[in-house]
């Protein structure tokens, strides 16, 4: 279910407060027609006034799929079964956050910062991998507990196997 556009989400990653949100965007063509799907995942650092906000874009393209909802997952981008996020969990936002201060994005600098996010998919999604291997070794939960790593789980494959059946080899046609 997609949370409300507007609402900001806290997140606390060493020592440091972000608000964020994701939302989907269209770019417009010269008659106003919306076109080229987009989600934008922005970060901004706290308190106000701290640091400029980071903006990671994920563009629509050949490969890569950016979907507007319905049949596939507010929030989901990703290039293939097993690149993928869904930028409304805060894992996955935490691991894009920490490629990016990695490649280079400082919170104290003014002004806002524009990253391709497809440069950050692949490191992101190991890197959520990674983290959620090493809370099942070490017995952790974290905030959802063991249903809620199961429910992810089973969303990523549910949106898998939604992306493979809106593929254009699959429709009928």
């Amino acid at each position: 279910m997609p949370r409300k556009a507007k609402s900001l989400r806290r997140l606390v990653a060493d020592g440091r407060t972000y608000h964020w949100r994701q939302h989907h965007a269209h770019r417009k063509d010269e008659s106003g027609r919306p076109v080229d799907c987009r989600q934008v995942l922005t970060l901004s650092p706290q308190p106000s006034g701290s640091g400029g906000p980071l903006r990671i874009v994920f563009e629509s393209g050949p490969g890569r799929y950016v979907p507007g909802g319905y049949p596939l997952g507010s929030g989901d981008v990703g290039t293939g079964r097993d690149v993928s996020l869904n930028l409304h969990e805060p894992g996955a936002v935490r691991a894009l956050l920490d490629v990016a201060r990695a490649r280079g994005w400082q919170p104290e600098e003014r002004g806002p910062v524009v990253m391709d996010g497809w440069l950050l998919l692949d490191a992101a999604t190991r890197a959520q991998a990674e983290q959620a291997a090493r809370a099942q070794q070490t017995g952790q939960t974290g905030q959802t507990g063991q249903t809620g790593h199961a429910h992810q789980q089973t969303g990523q494959a549910a949106r898998a196997e939604a992306r493979k059946s809106a593929s254009p080899e699959n429709r009928p046609g």
